[in-house]
């Protein structure tokens, strides 16, 4: 049986590292650079999880989450549950306005990510 799939957004490597390092042992983690990369992700891989950069590229996590959900509406894609990393606490104002299911702020501290993503597929 293969692993689950966690979807990463971001172009930081070292985001990259942390978020593998953490989930990686549970999931396969398939990353993308761009929020514009998120939808056509889903749709390839059919995650278990989506964990959204805030910070990336010239789409953010805050619209590639807004995008995910409005697909959800229209039921072109499955529901999915949302991760997002933020930058300071303040941006948590934008990951709810994104409808995110949960967040945490960089920098990734590996329980709480652990924590949070085993809290929010608990509740798929």
């Amino acid at each position: 049986m293969s692993a689950s799939i966690v979807l990463l957004a971001t172009d930081a490597d070292h985001v990259y590292d942390e978020v593998d390092a953490v989930l990686g042992g549970d999931h396969e983690v398939v990353r993308v650079h761009a929020g514009a990369e998120v939808l056509a992700a889903v749709r390839d891989h059919d995650p278990v999880l989506v964990v959204l950069d805030l910070q990336i590229g010239n789409m953010g996590g805050m619209a590639a989450c807004l995008d995910l959900r409005l697909e959800e509406r229209a039921e072109r894609i499955a529901p999915q549950r949302v991760v997002m990393l933020l930058d300071r606490d303040a941006d948590e104002f934008l990951a709810k306005r994104a409808e995110a299911d949960a967040w945490i702020v960089k920098p990734i501290d590996a329980l709480l990510l652990r924590r949070t993503a085993r809290d929010v597929l608990a509740d798929a």
